[in-house]
Order: C-alpha cells, then sequence, then structure tokens
C-alpha cells in the first residue's frame, strides 16, 4: 500500500512539474502584457498593471493587428477546411480502396519524411512561384502553402481514425443502397467526428501559429497575426510589452475552438459508441 501511494504521489508531482514547466512561460507573457516597459526591463514583481499594451495594439494608430487578427481567421480556417476535405478523402482512399499495403505504408512514410523538411527550406521557391502567377501577397498564396505544410500530418491522423472504423457499418450502407461518396459523409464521417474535431484543432493551431511562409508570401495587407507580433521588434527599439499583449490575444481563437471541438469530440464519441 505505501509503494502505490508513493507511486500515486510521485505521478502527481510529475504531473504538477510538467504543467508548471508548460503554463509558466505563457503566465510570464501574461504578466509582461499589463507591464510598461520599464517595469518589465527592471524585473518588478509588484506592479501596477496598465492596458496602455492592448490599446497600443488595438487602436493605436500605426497599428495594423486587428486587420492582421482577421488575416489570420481568413488563412487558418481555409487552409484548416482543405485540409479536412483532402484528407477525409484521401485517408479513406488509401484505407478502403485496395492499395497494395507497401503503396500505403510508402505514401504514408512520403508524407512524414515532408512534414519533417523545414518550411524555410521550401518558401524561396513558393515565393518566386507565386509571384510569377501573380499571387503574391494574396490569401489564395498563404492558405495553399499552409494546407501544403499541415496535409501529411492530417492524412496520418485521418487515416488512423478511418481505420477504426468498422467495416460492417460501411457493408450494411453499400447494401441499403448508398454510393460511395454518401456513405462516406452519412456513415464514416459521423463515426470519425473525434478525429476530425482533434485534427481540425491541431491543422488550426499549426496554421495560425506559422510565421516562415506568412512573413515571406504576404505584405501589409495580407500580414497574419506572427507577423504583426514580430513588427514590433525593430531596429532600434524592441517593443517587449507590446509584443507580450499582441501574443495574449492571439491565443484566444485557439482557446475557443478548443473549447467547442472538445463538445464536439463528446459528441462524435457518443455517436459512435450508439452505431
Amino acid at each position: 500500500m505505501k509503494r502505490a501511494r508513493w507511486r500515486g504521489v510521485a505521478m502527481h508531482a510529475g504531473l504538477v512539474a510538467a504543467a508548471i514547466i508548460v503554463v509558466f512561460p505563457f503566465m510570464w507573457i501574461a504578466l509582461a502584457a499589463f507591464k510598461t516597459q520599464i517595469s518589465l526591463m527592471i524585473g518588478e514583481v509588484a506592479f501596477t498593471p496598465t492596458l496602455a499594451n492592448f490599446r497600443e495594439v488595438l487602436s493605436s494608430g500605426t497599428s495594423d493587428y486587428l486587420a492582421n487578427y482577421g488575416n489570420s481567421l481568413i488563412v487558418a480556417s481555409a487552409s484548416t477546411l482543405i485540409v479536412l476535405v483532402v484528407a477525409t478523402l484521401g485517408a479513406y482512399s488509401i484505407e478502403r480502396l485496395g492499395w497494395p499495403r507497401l503503396a500505403v505504408h510508402s505514401f504514408l512514410l512520403a508524407a512524414a519524411v515532408f512534414n519533417a523538411i523545414p518550411a524555410i527550406t521550401l518558401v524561396g521557391a513558393w515565393y518566386v512561384g507565386f509571384r510569377a502567377l501573380g499571387l503574391y501577397n494574396t490569401y489564395t498564396a498563404v492558405i495553399l502553402a499552409h494546407a501544403t505544410l499541415n496535409l501529411p500530418i492530417g492524412l496520418w491522423l485521418m487515416a488512423t481514425f478511418i481505420r477504426e472504423v468498422p467495416r460492417e457499418l460501411e457493408e450494411a450502407a453499400r447494401i441499403d443502397g448508398c454510393g460511395t461518396l454518401q456513405m462516406l459523409w452519412r456513415v464514416v464521417v459521423p463515426v470519425v467526428m473525434p478525429g476530425i474535431a482533434a485534427t481540425a484543432i491541431l491543422v488550426f493551431i499549426h496554421s495560425w501559429n506559422e510565421f516562415v511562409v506568412a512573413l515571406n508570401l504576404t505584405a501589409r495587407q495580407t500580414a497574419t497575426v506572427p507577423v504583426a507580433i514580430a513588427k514590433y521588434a525593430q531596429e532600434n527599439e524592441t517593443k517587449y510589452t507590446a509584443m507580450a499583449a499582441g501574443a495574449v490575444l492571439s491565443v484566444l481563437p485557439s482557446l475557443v475552438l478548443l473549447f467547442f471541438a472538445q463538445r464536439a469530440i463528446v459528441r462524435g464519441l457518443t455517436a459512435g459508441a450508439v452505431k
């Protein structure tokens, strides 16, 4: 009993330590967002909170943060939708349409290798290509680039979930006269809804936080939130507290998405259990 108790204490202590390691940097940034630049630089622990940094980010005449926020919502939402559609169709194809297993494993390995390639090695070719096509500084360029970067992980995740769908459900749907697309929409998608929700969260966050591609393929009109935050680091001055305020605000869409997606995951699991 004592050994089991100590094992439980050690496990909980490890979890608390891991939570502190994860949460501490965000808490430091959140506190910095309410400090003045001087207060932050001298390391004040006790300070008078101020909203000046948020006012500078949101309503300053030189700030494009709100426009950049809208740009990020458009780019992240559109690229996530593209990845979900393509990854779901692709995963169903490789798992259910009779591909040789060697071809399946080779394809997924190639996707994993592509996912490991740093985006900085691709952005030069994309920059030249999109400029030649007249797509530089457009939503289309960034959306396509983000969808390309996130498609491998989306394909891997959706293939894992679709692999777990009982084939009996699909066979019953075919007996009832469903075609492939109709069966995919009415039978497979509701069962794998937890996977779709999880994939959507991961892809959205990756797209929302992506910096290198957005920096090179956008200008002022289409810049995203990470690019907007980076603009506060200038040659002669770095506005750390304004950057912190922008970083805190940038977390909100991911938190909202996670909150609602958790409900979708629970509904998807329940629907799958009933079926």
